[in-house]
């Protein structure tokens, strides 16, 4: 049963695009955040790991309580993948 489950577990990494840490950063600008919902609308650049073109959109955030050192009109870079089916920013900077 482990050697099905590692099997599948190398599989499902191996079928993965772009892993976590090679998700590039992408430019953006805050345009709106919702701490109690956990999202950020952003005005980004291409996102090429989700082969997106730039667009303003709202993303759900891994972590909410990256939110909380960033506003409106801030000029930030961040990387997004798909996590549970959702376009999510995994991580963020000023």
């Amino acid at each position: 049963m482990r050697t099905i489950f590692s099997a599948f577990a190398l599989t499902a990494l191996l079928a993965s695009p772009v892993l976590a840490q090679d998700a590039p950063l992408v430019s953006a600008t805050v345009k709106k955040i919702d701490v109690e919902q956990g999202k950020i609308t952003l005005d980004h650049g291409p996102i090429k790991n989700l082969d997106m073109d730039g667009m303003t959109m709202v993303f759900k955030a891994a972590d909410p309580a990256m939110l909380k050192t960033i506003k409106a009109g801030d000029k930030v870079k961040f990387t997004a993948e798909r996590v549970n089916g959702q376009i999510t920013v995994t991580k963020i900077q000023k």
